[in-house]
C-alpha cells in the first residue's frame, strides 16, 4: 500500500474561510478527500473533530500535512504532543511543505520549536490585542453588554405567567427565546421591586 499525504486546515471563527489553507494543501499533491477541516475551533481546543479524523486517517508511512503549524496548535506542549505522536506511530509531519521530525536532529527540533513559540506567541497577542480593544471600548462606552430593560413589554408577561404558576422558568425561556438566566432576573428584579 503506498504512502498517503493527509492534509489539515482550520479557521478560528465560522465567518473565515478555508479556500486558501486548502489550496495550498492541494498544491503540495493533496487530494481533496483527503484534507480535514474544522470551521470556528481555535488550536487551543484539542476537542476538533476534523483534527481527530486527519489523525486517524494517518497509517505508519504516511505524511500529515498543514499550511502553518499555528492551523495545528497553539502551545508548544499541545504541537509537540502531537507530533510525537505522529512520530510514534511513524507519520511525518510536514509544515507548508517541509517535513519535520521532531524525533530527528537538533536543528530539525530547534526549528520545530521555534515554530511552535511563534505559533503560541501569536494566539497570546490575538487574546491580548482582544482584551485591549474590549477595555478600550468599555472605557468609551461602547460595550455596555445587554440594558436589564431590553425585554419590558415580555417582562409584564413573563411575571404574570409566572406568578400564575403556569410555566417554569425554564418553560419562560423557550416560549420567548431567550436565555433562563434572562428570565430568573427580571423574576428576581420584580421579587426585589416587591419587597422595597
Amino acid at each position: 500500500m503506498s504512502a498517503l499525504v493527509v492534509g489539515y486546515a482550520r479557521v478560528s471563527t465560522d465567518e473565515q474561510d478555508l479556500t486558501a489553507q486548502q489550496d495550498a494543501l492541494s498544491a503540495m499533491g493533496i487530494e481533496p478527500d483527503r484534507i480535514y477541516v474544522d470551521h470556528g475551533l481555535t488550536g487551543s481546543n484539542l476537542n476538533r473533530p476534523g483534527l481527530r479524523k486527519a489523525l486517524a486517517a494517518c497509517r505508519a508511512g504516511d505524511t500529515f500535512a498543514v499550511v502553518k503549524l499555528d492551523r495545528l496548535a497553539r502551545s508548544v506542549r499541545d504541537a509537540h504532543q502531537i507530533a510525537d505522536d505522529l512520530a510514534a506511530r511513524g507519520v511525518k509531519l510536514s509544515i507548508g511543505g517541509s517535513v519535520h521530525d521532531p524525533s530527528g536532529t537538533h536543528i530539525r527540533l530547534l526549528l520545530f520549536n521555534v515554530l511552535a513559540m511563534v505559533a503560541e506567541f501569536e494566539g497570546d497577542l490575538i487574546r491580548a490585542r482582544t482584551r485591549e480593544g474590549m477595555k478600550v471600548a468599555k472605557a468609551k462606552g461602547r460595550l455596555r453588554g445587554k440594558s436589564p430593560n431590553s425585554h419590558p413589554p415580555r417582562k409584564h408577561t413573563w411575571l404574570k405567567l409566572h406568578a400564575a404558576g403556569e410555566h417554569t422558568m425554564y418553560e419562560l425561556a423557550e416560549l420567548f427565546s431567550v436565555g433562563r438566566s434572562t428570565v430568573y432576573r427580571a423574576l428576581e428584579r420584580a421579587r426585589r421591586n416587591t419587597e422595597t
